[in-house]
């Protein structure tokens, strides 16, 4: 495939017009932390989302400032548009997640383990165990810890050892002398892999309580025990964060050996964070950070378990959750067996989680065992072996249907599993075809050519998240059903230049990267440009995950001058700058954070009157437009684009609940409702709209 490099413009960046993408990514994950403290959720749900937060923080770690720490080892200049230098990048990530981190572990500690502890709940850590655990604790440390465990000492025939990612370990302080007379000071204890990190107390503990007490509690209490004949005067525990991004190189022969050969290494990548109990004395403190390279600005000391994403649930108390919400299935797709048929007479749009993601299967498993149906093509970025649709395809394929899989293998710490499904699908008898290197395949598509009469006819599906049944029920989406020809035959088009290598697609609706897309979206944002200076309005919307692109960012600030109305829904990373006098003063930005990920891409551009709309599978970042295979499909039905326009834009303009505001100053601001103005959710109106739809 031909290399594709962005054109070039003469508008330069610096970091008074563009914001460095670390921070403001950073700045995402704080508003995640900020629905910990939020009252207005239930408190299962705000627990969850201070768990969300630690899962953000990790890859945060792991892949951001990893990448950071490598430009800095090796010396490089940051090419940043931003232009801050990387050092002063980690410095202000160092003092933001610390100030986070401290943020997250008082909420946890003052605010929600003491309102659960209400409910019947209760966490046990090794400074609040009673006397009436012991007996309990000790059974269960001799039975199922102590026999798995391995407490490696450290000296000069025992050198410190290499710990897994994101491990927890202990490390020990000891005095006196071990079996063979040596006098050994500190030693290392891995926690098992094996081993639940909470465990259940009995009822005739708890009253029937639902108390857990952490593993680490565990080991912590009979950590002597592991050291027979000495003391252990200190036992702390600590997590390091390693480098976790994968590196391919351009020419692999082939592309699942090499992607299996880079994840054994992952667990051992080079450190980026070390996580230690906060009690840990200054001298462990320093010999650990030397041990794995690391400065003190690396050194997180933390009030309670160093890995909080094992606090999840297992415990369900329905009042403290969200109310369930039902996923309604369209009206005109509520009989699966009649889905051809009605997708031959019209087009249906699916907005997930809000409407159900079951159409989308019910759709391959009718073409799976349809006798017309010859032909099954589809992407796959994060589905998983267990998925349905994985299973469905490979019935498809074992039926005789010529069924193509493009399988992207390396969407982010889903390789492995990545692997697996194409293992499945190949030996059911699919073709199955990973991408081109280089290139990540993250297009969402599926393809059915099924004969009808004398002819063939193509259906598809277009999406703008993963096929993926369970994202759909926490991720906000779009997908469309369409006969339509020119879209289907642009889809494939598209499926020819992924698996024939041939020229580039030339397509009649569809814009896609890393061929036209980025072209196209400069040119939708000068035509509005034109309108404005013509005296006419122009208005662009556009809601997206990542705003990074720098000369999307540049041609909006020209719009913004020339007088168009630009706001922008972006849910994490924005590196605009709004507000700025003569610069982006017609530029707003807004993030929603609610009880569903905000993940659909819509573009809308006003267009002198006849509006253009697009879903897209593309956030606007270099990435998406110049390095992956990205779709953009028109939304031309009058009826599905002002549903779009009004429930998937406009009602998300609206909300003064979740919704943050992003000010000139790179600080984002909380939208309360104005004196006298109701309370309004744009997700709760959608819900509330698929309720009302189902009730009638």
């Amino acid at each position: 495939m031909t290399q594709i490099m962005p054109v070039l413009n003469s508008f330069q960046h610096s970091s008074t017009t563009y914001i460095n993408r670390e921070i403001s990514l950073l700045a995402f994950h704080q508003r995640v932390l900020a629905q910990a403290k939020d009252e207005n959720h239930p408190l299962l749900e705000r627990l969850n989302f201070l768990i969300i937060f630690s899962r953000n923080l990790d890859e945060f770690f792991e892949i951001r400032v990893a990448g950071l720490m490598k430009q800095i080892d090796l010396n490089s200049i940051t090419t940043a548009p931003d232009g801050i230098p990387n050092e002063v990048i980690l410095q202000q990530i160092s003092e933001n997640a610390h100030q986070a981190i401290q943020d997250q572990y008082d909420t946890l500690n003052h605010v929600l383990l003491p309102q659960l502890e209400e409910y019947g709940v209760k966490f046990i850590q090794y400074n609040n165990i009673q006397k009436k655990h012991l007996e309990w604790i000790k059974n269960y440390f001799f039975k199922q810890v102590q026999p798995v465990v391995t407490p490696i000492s450290l000296d000069p025939a025992h050198p410190f050892p290499r710990l897994v990612n994101k491990s927890l370990n202990f490390i020990v302080t000891l005095e006196g002398k071990d079996a063979f007379g040596r006098q050994i000071e500190l030693a290392i204890v891995p926690a098992p892999r094996s081993l639940p990190r909470i465990v259940r107390l009995p009822d005739e503990l708890t009253n029937g309580e639902e108390h857990y007490i952490l593993l680490s509690a565990i080991i912590q209490q009979h950590i002597n025990d592991l050291f027979p004949g000495m003391t252990a005067t200190g036992c702390y525990q600590f997590r390091v964060t390693r480098n976790a991004d994968l590196t391919l190189a351009a020419d692999v022969d082939d592309l699942a050996v090499a992607l299996k050969d880079e994840l054994s290494s992952r667990r051992f990548g080079r450190a980026v964070r070390l996580e230690i109990a906060h009690n840990c004395p200054d001298s462990i403190n320093s010999y650990l950070l030397e041990q794995f390279d690391l400065d003190p600005q690396h050194l997180y000391q933390v009030d309670g378990p160093v890995n909080l994403t094992r606090l999840i649930a297992h415990f369900d108390i329905p009042e403290l959750r969200f109310k369930p919400f039902q996923a309604v299935i369209p009206k005109a797709l509520r009989n699966p067996h009649k889905i051809f048929e009605v997708l031959s007479k019209q087009d249906v749009l699916l907005h997930h989680p809000f409407d159900s993601f079951q159409p989308v299967i019910n759709l391959l498993k009718e073409a799976a065992k349809d006798p017309n149906v010859l032909a099954i093509k589809q992407t796959l970025y994060r589905s998983g072996p267990d998925s349905e649709i994985v299973q469905v395809l490979a019935e498809a394929a074992r039926n005789g249907k010529e069924v193509t899989a493009i399988i992207e293998l390396r969407a982010r710490f889903d390789e492995e599993s990545n692997i697996i499904v194409a293992n499945i699908l190949q030996e059911a008898g699919a073709v199955v075809v990973y991408g081109i290197v280089g290139y990540k395949t993250h297009a969402k598509m599926i393809l059915i050519v099924r004969r009808e009469g004398e002819k063939l006819k193509r259906y598809v599906h277009l999406g703008t998240g993963n096929y993926h049944a369970g994202n759909a029920k926490m991720y906000t989406d779009y997908g469309l059903l369409s006969t339509e020809p020119d879209l289907c035959e642009d889809v494939h088009k598209i499926f020819q230049e992924l698996t024939g290598m041939g020229r580039m697609a030339k397509s009649k609706k569809m814009f896609h990267a890393p061929f036209t897309l980025h072209a196209q979206l400069l040119q939708l944002i000068e035509n509005e440009i034109v309108f404005a200076k013509s005296g006419q309005s122009a208005r662009i919307i556009i809601k997206v995950n990542a705003l990074t692109e720098p000369q999307l960012i540049a041609a909006l600030y020209r719009a913004s001058q020339a007088g168009v109305k630009i706001e922008l829904i972006i849910r994490s990373i924005c590196c605009l700058r709004p507000q700025i006098p003569d610069l982006s003063e017609n530029i707003t930005v807004r993030s929603i954070v609610g009880r569903f990920l905000e993940h659909t891409r819509v573009y809308y551009f006003q267009n002198g009157g006849e509006e253009k709309l697009y879903c897209s599978s593309a956030d606007w970042m270099g990435r998406n437009l110049f390095s992956r295979v990205e779709t953009c499909f028109p939304i031309e039905d009058k009826k599905l684009k002002k549903q779009i326009i009004e429930f998937g834009l406009l009602n998300y303009l609206k909300d003064n609940v979740r919704a943050w505001e992003l000010d000139s100053n790179e600080q984002w601001q909380v939208v309360r409702p104005k004196k006298d103005q109701a309370a309004y959710i744009a997700q709760q109106i959608l819900m509330e709209q698929r309720t009302i739809t189902t009730t009638a």
